[in-house]
């Protein structure tokens, strides 16, 4: 237990339970008439978080509550590979709602959980693309009266999500999340990184981020830099000398999922 004022927080080792993006993978590939073969195809895979077994993260997930929910919107096997983040939004967020894409076979529970009247879906995607939907910018205020926002992320390369964005005639008219480039430029900044490609967890990160969930973001970060470095170390050839211990990633994304868990208590 960890006191924090008043408040004591169990840590508890998760354990590997599966959620909704485990269960489509295993849809998917029921649907394959040949074996997907990754990048890294004869490395021994965890089969939940698809980390070489050795660095298998699954024991160190831990949920989080969260005012917002997501629908990612996969397409074709973008599900079956190891390097995809859009299953870290579900290994925190339990109201995640992973779907396949497909242009001529929409899936009812998709429609359904779109236009369900307890969640005010916003799509995620630049507003260049934009016809007569709504658009928000970060500095908007996403709170709807007495709905649950369902943020809804296109998971795929960006020629693909634009694919699934115009031929997907159930997304006009939802309102759309659209980031700056100097809000993108900050995140990336701040992330270190050397180029702006982002994925999908990272844009969940930015969404739950002006949404007001910085905690819960801060998390999600966190954990993604987890699950990179586990990738890395799986086929890593670099010098031991200038590796930082991957447990200390383990120990940043523990202190930022505290911090938003006491973020919700207080």
């Amino acid at each position: 237990m960890i006191k924090s004022g008043r408040h004591l927080v169990p840590i508890i080792p998760m354990k590997p339970i599966k959620h909704r993006i485990h269960d489509l993978y295993t849809h998917r590939k029921s649907l394959s008439t040949k074996s997907f073969n990754a990048r890294g195809k004869n490395v021994s895979r965890c089969k939940l978080c698809l980390q070489n077994i050795k660095w298998c993260i699954c024991e160190h997930r831990r949920q989080l509550a969260s005012n917002a929910s997501f629908l990612l919107l996969m397409y074709d096997d973008e599900v079956l590979k190891p390097s995809n983040t859009g299953r870290l939004i579900a290994d925190l967020f339990p109201e995640t709602y992973p779907f396949l894409w497909s242009r001529v076979e929409v899936e009812q529970k998709l429609l359904d959980l779109i236009q369900n009247p307890e969640y005010q879906p916003v799509l995620i995607f630049p507003d260049e693309y934009a016809e007569s939907e709504i658009v928000f910018s970060e500095s908007s205020s996403l709170e709807f009266s007495g709905k649950k926002t369902l943020f809804i992320l296109l998971d795929g390369t960006w020629r693909e999500a634009i694919k699934m964005f115009r031929k997907s005639e159930y997304l006009r008219g939802i309102p759309m999340l659209s980031f700056s480039p100097e809000f993108v430029s900050e995140y990336v900044i701040r992330k270190g990184q050397r180029d702006f490609q982002l994925g999908t967890a990272e844009v969940a990160a930015m969404a739950l981020e002006c949404f007001g969930e910085k905690p819960n973001a801060e998390a999600l970060k966190q954990w993604s830099n987890v699950f990179k470095e586990s990738a890395l170390l799986g086929r890593n050839k670099r010098p031991i000398s200038t590796l930082t211990p991957f447990s200390e990633y383990i120990e940043q994304f523990e202190i930022a999922h505290e911090k938003a868990i006491m973020a919700k208590l207080d």
